[in-house]
């Protein structure tokens, strides 16, 4: 009886998160590619710009917003940052990036790619119900994770003669990977 209870449950749970699962593993392997590959957003246009590029001291969000109107961008305005010499000022669809010695740079427009950038927001989301909703998600996971381990009867591959090596090499594999980049 306890067996078909366990069973149920670790069905019931895959079955109701099967889409989130899918969602958070599709955009999580995304993001993890973001720096040679921008899944969430494609580029329509790309136009060169020579600018007059102050000292790195007079370039503020106010400067930064500024040069998007002069450069005729009707978009919004969202963060600056300069980073070996190159100036990065990005806005809800388009960047500017600008080498700062030479003022010549580029102004890309870009679309969100429909699904894939909704996907992304999952795992940047953070809104108080949505937090919680991924508490209560992560929680599930464990449960399905449990309940999955100890539902294989006593034998050659349960959980208490094989599988708890496996979780154990599981568990130890990341820590390893973390020890080698920290």
């Amino acid at each position: 009886m306890k067996q078909l209870k366990i069973r149920g449950l670790h069905r019931d749970l895959g079955y109701f998160y099967i889409g989130l699962i899918i969602s958070f593993a599709t955009s999580g392997i995304l993001m993890n590619h973001r720096d040679s590959w921008h899944a969430e957003k494609y580029t329509t246009e790309s136009k060169l710009v020579v600018i007059k590029v102050p000292s790195e001291d007079s370039i503020t969000d106010e400067w930064a917003e500024n040069l998007g109107k002069k450069l005729e961008l009707n978009d919004n305005f969202r963060r600056q940052r300069v980073d070996d010499d190159e100036l990065r000022i990005s806005f809800e669809k388009n960047d500017i990036d600008i080498d700062m010695k030479t003022g010549k740079g580029e102004i890309t427009t870009f679309i969100k790619t429909p699904i894939i950038s909704q996907m992304m927001k999952l795992h940047k989301n953070s809104s108080n119900w949505w937090i919680y909703y991924g508490d209560i998600f992560g929680l599930s996971l464990i449960t399905i994770a449990l309940t999955g381990a100890i539902m294989i009867p006593a034998g050659k591959f349960s959980f208490k003669n094989r599988g708890w090596k496996l979780a154990l090499a599981g568990i130890i594999f990341p820590l390893i990977v973390l020890f080698l980049l920290g």
